[in-house]
């Protein structure tokens, strides 16, 4: 992993990074979170991870006090008769939640982070990368979006949900780490560097970022050669005009730009009030934010 591609918008930020807030629906113990966490952290980010004890896909934004566990957290990450939350015994930057993932983000916001962070608050929070794409109709049910839209909208945190075409679910401590999880990180961060990067407000109110990685194969193994596009989540035959973009007022919707191939990355203007596309004129501060790495479909 070259230093240069993690690091190619982090200069503006200053040596310390920013204060990211990490979680997803796959737990804390999943192999994707935890190569994200590191490329992350390599590029200068102060990074808090607080994500469910077990595999919580598909709850969507379910929210639950957590309850006391009684047998061990997934890939015996830890040990049976824990309590409702905990900490990696040797890293407390690393947290788990006996509960659900919008759950897991909210003890993240509320508890660990200004534990760790001396009372402040996170500026960014990053959700997966899930194990499997998270397109259109699958998006109100992700767990990963309901952590991005928990934060975007009831915390009023930017938010960026990542999910990867390439699935399996694979333990932390996977060894040797699979180039999926790998690259992944890489182009996790690369984004994340440019949300940053571009400056504060990060995103519009009510607003997250729904990123769907296409799988990592064939031709699309080194991050250089990936392509973001800018898209929409649900079909716009009867909604408004998007953005003008690329020759067009209608964006791609996700699965357009996954199908394409190429080694295309959807990245979708997300509406954190219900979860479909954002408005014009939301997208149109996304596009202006990060036009500069933005390709069109064509």
């Amino acid at each position: 992993m070259r230093a240069q591609f993690i690091l190619s918008a982090l200069p503006i930020l200053g040596a310390q990074g920013a204060r990211i807030l990490q979680s997803n629906d796959d737990g804390w113990a999943e192999l994707y979170i935890r190569s994200l966490n590191g490329a992350l952290n390599a590029a200068g980010h102060d990074v808090v991870l607080s994500a469910p004890a077990d595999n919580g896909s598909g709850t969507g934004s379910s929210d639950k006090e957590p309850s006391p566990r009684t047998d061990p957290c997934e890939y015996d990450s830890c040990p049976a008769n824990s309590g409702p939350v905990g900490s990696n015994a040797t890293n407390p930057r690393l947290n788990w939640v006996n509960s659900f993932p919008v759950t897991s983000v909210r003890y993240g916001i509320d508890t660990f982070a200004p534990q760790i962070w001396n009372g402040q608050g996170p500026e960014l929070v990053v959700s997966g990368p899930n194990v499997g794409s998270n397109l259109w109709l699958a998006v109100p049910f992700s767990g990963t979006v309901g952590v991005a839209v928990y934060s975007s909208h009831e915390a009023g945190i930017p938010a960026i949900a990542f999910s990867g075409a390439s699935d399996g679910n694979l333990a932390f401590n996977t060894s040797p780490v699979p180039a999926r999880s790998t690259v992944y990180a890489q182009l996790a961060t690369q984004f994340t560097n440019a949300v940053l990067a571009a400056g504060a407000p990060y995103l519009p109110e009510d607003v997250w970022l729904n990123v769907n990685f296409p799988k990592v194969e064939g031709d699309c193994t080194d991050p250089a050669k990936f392509k973001w596009v800018l898209s929409r989540i649900n079909p716009g035959v009867f909604s408004d005009k998007d953005v003008e973009t690329c020759g067009s007022d209608r964006l791609p919707t996700e699965n357009s730009v996954i199908n394409a191939g190429g080694c295309r990355i959807s990245v979708s203007v997300g509406d954190s009030t219900d979860k479909t596309t954002a408005p014009a004129e939301k997208q149109a501060v996304v596009l202006q934010k990060l036009g500069g790495l933005l390709s069109c479909l064509d």
